[in-house]
């Protein structure tokens, strides 16, 4: 059934065309075919070789409309910062208790960890479970800071973090099917924005090689790079 679902909403997409932004959205709300609120992904196939450290593309953006996920947050904090952490709303708070249950236990039952610079040397030993899930805090997107108040609120207020993969690609969420088209196209175009302005300088050639967007189990639609390069130019 899946499979005729699926051969149903792909015949909506012209394999062939590639769509502008707006259309794309459009498009994208009909394809969904599952009864729960799927993610709508944004995927950028980018000119850039990640392998070299000079062509790394990562960034944060805060989406105008949020993610329409509830984010779990985790901070690493003592003394005072963790009384403003608690304060502020993280989910969980603490150190040497947090980095046991991690460590020990395997846990990770939350979405995003921010960690005071002091207590980084404690997160560091949490590495090989942190790192490979991208839950580790890093200063360059913010999670890393002693304003753990403001980075807790930009994360609930829809903040998402994107990073190129080896294949060259970045992938990130920008909403829910059940968002209206206007939102999904502003946190869409949002999120197209940032990757443009954080080219590497030693980027040569062309720099959007291919966009689409999906739902979590929807098939893809292309759009047309130059088109995107104009929408956010």
């Amino acid at each position: 059934m899946a499979g005729k679902k699926f051969k149903a909403v792909a015949a909506l997409i012209d394999a062939n065309k590639r769509y502008n932004l707006e259309e794309a959205i459009g498009l994208v709300k009909k394809t969904a075919r599952t009864k729960f609120d799927e993610t709508v992904d944004l995927a950028v196939n980018l000119g850039v070789d990640p392998k070299q450290a000079d062509q790394m593309v990562r960034g944060t953006v805060v989406l105008p409309h949020g993610t329409g996920k509830t984010v779990k947050v985790l901070v690493f904090a003592k003394g005072e910062k963790e009384k403003e952490a608690r304060e502020a709303g993280a989910d969980h708070v603490g150190a040497e208790d947090l980095a046991d249950k991690i460590q020990k236990e395997g846990w990770t039952d939350f979405d995003v960890v921010v960690a005071t610079p002091d207590i980084m040397g404690l997160v560091g030993k949490l590495g090989k479970v942190l790192g490979p899930r991208g839950l580790m805090p890093n200063p360059k997107t913010g999670t890393v800071t002693f304003d753990v108040a403001k980075a807790i609120r930009e994360i609930r207020a829809g903040k998402v973090e994107y990073r190129v993969e080896k294949a060259g690609i970045v992938h990130v969420p920008v909403g829910k099917v059940s968002f209206d088209e206007k939102k999904l196209f502003e946190n869409a175009k949002s999120v197209l924005e940032s990757i443009i302005k954080a080219k590497p300088s030693s980027s040569k050639g062309k720099y959007l090689k291919a966009v689409a967007v999906s739902t979590t189990m929807g098939p893809g639609i292309k759009m047309e790079p130059a088109e995107i390069e104009k929408l956010v130019g």
